[in-house]
């Protein structure tokens, strides 16, 4: 099935379901956040997957109704469709405290810093590109967005209407 940007498609489970070369699979969504972030499969097995427009993916729990008629399904959950797949700030706040790879942990000053949207350089010895942050609330690790690291500076990519003075 190819993708209609009017409405929300199921992602197909695999290569050999899609239609469109450039579409993602469900395969290859769980295979993303296991492979960059060392969430386990088993995390999405509640779960189903459905794109609307070019590359933006939804993520449901269970089986939706059918028919709907519906703007929205679950939580925006991955932007596919450009150069690197981006996670969304929803699905890392979700999602992130599964994560065991590319997590990088921010003291208090940092996290302010990243949450006003702010970009800050940042020792990270681990990969480049989208990262999960995360600081320490209520005395426990807790995702608080995605970042994006290059160049020895963490780019905050929390959107604007999501920034906040601490």
């Amino acid at each position: 099935m190819s993708n209609d940007s009017t409405k929300f498609t199921r992602l197909p489970a695999t290569d050999a379901e899609r239609d469109d070369p450039e579409r993602a699979t469900r395969d290859a969504v769980v295979e993303f956040w296991t492979d960059r972030f060392g969430v386990p499969a088993t995390t999405f097995a509640d779960h189903t997957f459905w794109e609307r427009g070019a590359g933006k993916i939804w993520l449901y729990r269970g089986e939706p109704p059918s028919p709907v008629d519906i703007e929205g399904l679950g939580m925006t959950f991955l932007r596919t469709r450009q150069e690197h797949w981006k996670p969304t700030l929803e699905a890392v706040q979700r999602f992130g405290g599964h994560a065991t790879k590319n997590v990088v942990h921010l003291d208090r000053a940092q996290a302010a810093t990243f949450v006003a949207g702010d970009d800050q350089e940042l020792d990270w010895d681990g990969d480049w590109g989208y990262l999960i942050v995360t600081h320490d609330l209520a005395g426990e690790s807790d995702p608080v967005g995605v970042g994006l690291y290059v160049y020895g500076e963490l780019r905050s990519q929390v959107p604007k209407g999501r920034r906040r003075d601490l």
